[in-house]
């Protein structure tokens, strides 16, 4: 069902489109988390390795598609705001036949290319060849990424959270047990695993394309499909790469910090695996209550509402805090038995590496509940190069410091969480002078 946010009571409405974004990117998390868990528990660190070196490449080619999405989306909220439908059909359209030979072009060059990629990285030897295995076949399962990306931005832009939450929870599901019957039942390893993950993107993707022929009219376009517009394509490439780019240089970053961590032996890096899958439970939800915040604020910069636009960003920011405090506590609390979860009884190296940094960056999750909730608000207004620019002071900055620290200074595992403070706190020093310039700019009121 779609929503109209340009009216109505604020709180409730930013919290009803939050909570499935929440829980949608909480389940996607769960299957992802899965594969490092079943790995981890019953093929050994070599294998959690492998797919933790993988990850970040993953990562990146994902995270690009869905930046391209996200800009399309940003437009498709401005459309829908401003009541031009007939722009939307053609925006829609547009989007999905480029987004489609994007992708597959992408899949190919990705599966040739997989083991360079990983040699550039540094991965070790005894788990480069898991490595591409996995990469290569999860690539090949890529334009499933993209069409379920594209339909769940285009709910959003609509005002709909919801559905792309029930199939993610299928997917999840499937994911869990696919991966159970591959990895533990046939024996398959990370292959298995690889497998797994993309059979349930697939039948996620065909589910919710279904359920849209069926249950939702404005994206029933039938021949108005084969609409393609140069010139929408253009504007929406001019969005999308930007959002896109943003969205890259976070997994970049993280893939050169990556390869700070491949030099330190195997614990080291199943280590830095299994943080990074906790850190995206413990901080995805703060960036879906930005996107919320981005769709709310382009729906009502379409409809002229500024004033209304104010009163979401400052509702947003409360819920930062509340869910913030919620989660700092737990991963400090809980730290021990979290890492547990992804290792062996036996791999208690690795166990005390996730709980020195577990328990030090819980007290710092209140950076990123700032800096994303100033990334929805330009969002929101269309200003993605201020994203851009502050994500990549962010991640040069988080590089740089886990670079000297570890390699310089010879640090130990926890440098790797006062690197991401270095990083949040670059970003902040250029997002609070941008964002009381523009504040004051729209004349928010």
């Amino acid at each position: 069902m779609t929503t109209d946010m340009t009216e109505g009571k604020i709180i409730p409405q930013l919290t009803e489109f939050t909570i499935p974004l929440v829980l949608g990117n909480l389940f996607q998390l769960t299957y992802n988390a899965a594969d490092s868990m079943i790995v981890g528990k019953f093929v050994g660190d070599g294998a959690l390795a492998a797919v933790g070196t993988a990850g970040p490449v993953m990562n990146m080619v994902i995270l690009f598609i869905s930046g391209m999405c996200m800009g399309a989306g940003i437009l498709m909220s401005t459309q829908y705001g401003a009541k031009k439908y007939e722009l939307l059909e053609r925006q829609i359209s547009t989007t999905m036949l480029g987004g489609l030979a994007f992708s597959a072009v992408v899949a190919l060059l990705l599966v040739a290319f997989a083991y360079p990629l990983l040699t550039i990285l540094q991965v070790p030897a005894d788990i480069i060849h898991s490595a591409v295995v996995y990469l290569r076949i999860v690539f090949t399962g890529l334009i499933f990424t993209f069409v379920y990306n594209f339909f769940s931005n285009t709910l959003r832009a609509l005002g709909d959270s919801r559905v792309p939450l029930y199939f993610l929870i299928i997917s999840a599901f499937l994911n869990v047990v696919l991966d159970l019957l591959f990895v533990v039942a046939l024996k398959a390893g990370v292959p298995g695993s690889a497998a797994a993950t993309v059979l349930s993107e697939a039948l996620c993707c065909l589910f919710c394309m279904i359920y849209i022929k069926k249950k939702i009219p404005v994206l029933c376009l039938g021949k108005k499909w084969k609409v393609f517009d140069v010139s929408i394509l253009w504007r929406t490439f001019t969005y999308g790469i930007t959002s896109a780019l943003q969205q890259m240089c976070i997994q970049l970053g993280k893939i050169c910090v990556q390869t700070v961590v491949n030099v330190q032996g195997v614990s080291f890096i199943a280590a830095f695996t299994a943080i990074n899958r906790v850190d995206d439970f413990a901080m995805t939800p703060q960036q879906n209550i930005a996107h919320a915040t981005t769709t709310f604020m382009a729906q009502n910069k379409g409809a002229g509402q500024i004033r209304r636009m104010k009163k979401g960003f400052l509702s947003s920011i409360i819920l930062q805090m509340i869910y913030t405090s919620v989660i700092a506590v737990t991963v400090f609390v809980l730290a021990r038995p979290i890492m547990q979860l992804f290792v062996s009884d036996g791999s208690e190296e690795v166990i005390t590496l996730g709980v020195s940094y577990l328990q030090l960056i819980a007290l710092m999750y209140f950076m990123p509940s700032a800096t994303n909730i100033i990334q929805g608000f330009f969002r929101g207004l269309g200003d993605l190069k201020v994203t851009l620019i502050s994500t990549v002071l962010n991640m040069s900055a988080r590089f740089l410091s886990a670079w000297i620290m570890i390699h310089i200074m010879v640090g130990g595992f926890a440098c790797l969480a006062w690197a991401n403070c270095i990083g949040w706190i670059a970003m902040l020093f250029y997002q609070l002078p941008m964002i009381l310039t523009r504040w004051r700019k729209e004349k928010v009121e």
